[in-house]
């Protein structure tokens, strides 16, 4: 072939790709654009994982900073089955076994009722809802990453220090009885799974098929708002005055409680946490 026929080919390219539509040029303007766009959102999601990677794991939990766990799996109907538990728990039973007085049978005692409360709760999302207890964030303690073990302990320990040191004359009283392990058995241990049994159904339960349904925002609020001013507070508008710090102080607990759970999606943490926390502010008020 004539060389001038072939050394004329890139011209006539040119001349081609100047003739194109001005509408495609354009296309191809944004389409770069996006690619541009959708690498920079990568490049600082990677350099915010980094980040993050960086903290030790004894520092990731305090920053709440865990690894995330997947998402709920269960279908519709068994989050449905969640919230009808949710509601036969506290809407017709009763947080603190309501039904039981409106039939005028005897209020068992609180080492009685509360653990048969914490078991029937279990054994309705096991059997009821059909769900593993892995699926509501009771999962084995070989399953925890090494930042929920960490942060676990830390605040374990932190937290019975400042108790102990809060409510230092309440327990020195208490030791001072001549049986103050039956008190540990008979008070102590009902608060605290008391507390446990609490997170159970409000975070457990109703936030974990809230936030499935609705997302975290929606879910956490809502979920949250019936943890404070439902069924297991309401005796606070009649019983306590003001009233207002109170609800204030229990939505704020709810609220941290409830996104360490979303965050973690470790349901011992905040049942533990919150049951030394009952322990400690209820139990020892008790006689």
């Amino acid at each position: 072939m004539d060389s001038s026929l072939t050394s004329g080919f890139p011209v006539i390219q040119e001349l081609h790709i100047i003739r194109f539509p001005s509408s495609l040029l354009i296309r191809h303007n944004h389409q770069n654009m996006s690619d541009a766009l959708l690498l920079h959102s990568k490049l600082v999601r990677s350099a915010g994982l980094r980040a993050t990677t960086t903290l030790s794991p004894h520092w990731r939990g305090h920053a709440f900073l865990f690894e995330r766990k997947g998402a709920p799996t269960y279908d519709a109907s068994a989050g449905l089955r969640l919230l009808l538990i949710f509601i036969v728990l506290e809407g017709v039973i009763g947080p603190r076994l309501s039904m039981v007085r409106w039939l005028h049978f005897p209020l068992p005692p609180v080492w009685l009722r509360v653990p048969a409360l914490l078991v029937f709760a279990l054994l309705l999302v096991r059997f009821v809802a059909g769900l593993n207890l892995s699926q509501i964030g009771l999962y084995r303690w070989r399953e925890w990453s090494g930042t929920e073990k960490s942060y676990f302990i830390q605040v374990f320990l932190i937290a019975n220090l400042v108790f102990a040191v809060l409510f230092a004359d309440r327990l020195q009283m208490i030791l001072s009885e001549p049986s103050p392990l039956r008190r540990v058995w008979a008070v102590f241990v009902p608060y605290f799974l008391w507390g446990f049994y609490q997170e159970v159904v409000y975070r457990g339960i109703l936030q974990t098929e809230l936030v499935r349904r609705w997302g975290p925002l929606r879910g956490i609020l809502i979920s949250n708002s019936l943890f404070t001013f439902g069924p297991l507070h309401f005796y606070h508008f009649s019983h306590t005055s003001p009233v207002l710090p109170i609800f204030a102080g229990i939505f704020a607990i709810g609220l941290f409680f409830s996104v360490l759970f979303w965050r973690s999606g470790n349901l011992w943490m905040v049942a533990i946490f919150h049951g030394i926390g009952n322990s400690y502010i209820d139990g020892t008020q008790q006689r």
